[in-house]
């Protein structure tokens, strides 16, 4: 069975719409180890339209210059890419298929075969996996910075409360913080009256 991950730069504020004006500062040798980490082993990329669009109207120029990322231009233009898109036009890419039918039965076909799926990007696809159950990471990388406006991961029409436990987490240099997070059953419902004898002052002199 495929593990389906998504990897999103986000801000403080919870957007993940990202613009190279906030984002690009605080790009270092340690987020491009975690990039690299995000995409290593990857058999399936999983894009929405918005996200595919701007891939595929950079990497393929970037390979074709040969300068230092086109190791990473080359990698993303042979793995086997699945966009999200209700177009009918020439996606224009090598390796690449347009996803048919409804999303959810696509992934859960996609998450049948072994392997590992990656979500990069493509916010709307990363909500409807949330929902639907099939997100096994949400791999977050938090700059810190509050932008106010924007995309942001989750909606005020967001489908229930969505919970998460951390699997591992690492602070750079720059103050981004790295958090890896999957999908958790609901703890136990706990009220006010279960943590009384945890407020502060709770049981002291």
């Amino acid at each position: 069975m495929a593990t389906i991950v998504s990897t999103l730069f986000i801000s403080l504020d919870g957007v993940a719409e990202i613009d190279p004006a906030w984002h690009f500062p605080y790009f270092d040798e340690h987020m491009g180890a975690a990039v690299t980490e995000d995409y290593d082993g990857v058999d399936v990329l999983l894009l929405g339209r918005v996200t595919y669009d701007s891939f595929a109207g950079a990497w393929p120029g970037r390979e074709d210059a040969g300068e230092e990322d086109a190791a990473f231009a080359a990698q993303l233009g042979d793995v086997r890419k699945v966009v999200v898109t209700r177009g009918t036009q020439d996606l224009g890419w090598r390796n690449v298929e347009r996803m048919t039918g409804d999303l959810v039965e696509a992934v859960t076909a996609l998450k049948a075969a072994p392997g590992k799926v990656l979500v990069a990007g493509s916010i709307s696809v990363v909500r409807q996996l949330l929902a639907a159950g099939l997100l096994d990471e949400l791999r977050l990388l938090v700059h810190p910075v509050l932008v106010g406006a924007g995309d942001r991961l989750l909606r005020e029409d967001a489908v229930g409360v969505q919970h998460l436990r951390l699997l591992r987490s690492e602070t750079f240099p720059t103050g981004v913080v790295r958090q890896v997070y999957a999908p958790v059953a609901a703890p136990a419902a706990v009220g006010y009256e279960g943590v009384t004898d945890k407020v502060p002052g709770a049981g002291g002199a």
